[in-house]
Formats: C-alpha cells, sequence, structure tokens
C-alpha cells in the first residue's frame, strides 16, 4: 500500500466538500437539482483531501481491485487505486471495451441500460471496492456489484463522494458495507 498522510477528519472534509458542491436547478431536466462535483475537482487540495479519505476508509478492508463506474467514477477510483495500491477496473457503458466482456443490463426509470466490464479484470476470490462519485438510486452500483460476481470476484465495500439519501440507494447495496463522504 502506498502511504500518505492521514487527511483531515471526515467532518471537516464533509463540510469543505459539501461547501464546494454546486446546485444546477433544472438539470438535466425540470424539477431535477444536480450535484456538481466540478468545483470539488479544481480545487487540487479539496479532490486530494477526498480520494485520500476514500482510499483511507478502504485500506484495512484488503481490497485487490478498486472497479470504477464510468465515467465520473474513473475520476475517483483511480487515485484511490494507486493509494491502495491495487488494481484498478473500468466498467463501461456498453461498445466502449475492446476484450471479451461480462454485460448487466438494470432497470432505469423509463427503460433500461447496461453495464460491461472485461471478463478477465476480476477473478475469483478477487475483493473489490466499487468506486463511483454519487449514489442516487442504487441501480448503477447494483448492476456493477452482479458483473463482479458473475465473474467471481466479490464486493467487499462501496464508496461513494456524494449519497443522495433520499433516493434510498443503499437499499439494493444491503449486505455491502457503503462508505460516502456526504450525505444529502
Amino acid at each position: 500500500m502506498i502511504t500518505r498522510p492521514q487527511p483531515v477528519g471526515r467532518d471537516a472534509l464533509a463540510r469543505d466538500v459539501r461547501a464546494a458542491i454546486r446546485d444546477v436547478p433544472d438539470f438535466p431536466k425540470p424539477g431535477i437539482v444536480f450535484k456538481d462535483i466540478t468545483p470539488v475537482l479544481s480545487d487540487a487540495a479539496l479532490f486530494a483531501r477526498v480520494t485520500d479519505s476514500l482510499a483511507e476508509a478502504a485500506a484495512a478492508l484488503q481490497v485487490t481491485h478498486v472497479v470504477a463506474i464510468e465515467s465520473r467514477g474513473f475520476i475517483f477510483g483511480a487515485p484511490v487505486a494507486q493509494r491502495l495500491g491495487v488494481s484498478l477496473v473500468p466498467v463501461r457503458k456498453p461498445g466502449k471495451l475492446p476484450h471479451r466482456r461480462v454485460r448487466e443490463e438494470y432497470a432505469l426509470e423509463y427503460g433500461t441500460d447496461a453495464l460491461e466490464m472485461h471478463e478477465d479484470a476480476v477473478g475469483i476470490g478477487d475483493r473489490v471496492l466499487v468506486v463511483d462519485d454519487v449514489l442516487a438510486t442504487g441501480g448503477t452500483a447494483a448492476a456493477t456489484r452482479r458483473l463482479v460476481e458473475r465473474v467471481g470476484g466479490v464486493v467487499v465495500a462501496f464508496s461513494f463522494v456524494l449519497d443522495l439519501t433520499f433516493l434510498h440507494g443503499r437499499q439494493l447495496l444491503v449486505g455491502t458495507s457503503v462508505d460516502a463522504i456526504v450525505e444529502y
């Protein structure tokens, strides 16, 4: 594992992330208030504190892989994997990965979507941390867990920057640890 200085306490970090998040009304459609994380990314020190904290929370879990969900999950998952000294596995929308893949469809409010992962990216018994920026309804995270399990891996935890608790996404992730820096 790569060692770095201990991040400032979670309470202070949560306060700073919450202060940086920009609310964008009526995006992507009327009635939605989008939580924009790009101000966190534009503050190099805050971004480092966030990824350090996500890695620190997972350090004792003995993960072998960080599985990052397209696309903002890549932004947070890559530095977390580096800090933990483990493999990074991208989970992508269909048709984006060049090698043999496994695919998992999941329900949306209106219709379905799908995610794919290289079939050899995670092996039997590998311990996986799933990273994404926001936990909303939980459908994408749950589909990612099913992908990992289909190839024999074990999801030991989920890690998010934000958890939109009013959407009850944790209900789809029962049985697995869920970490989030900020809850709305």
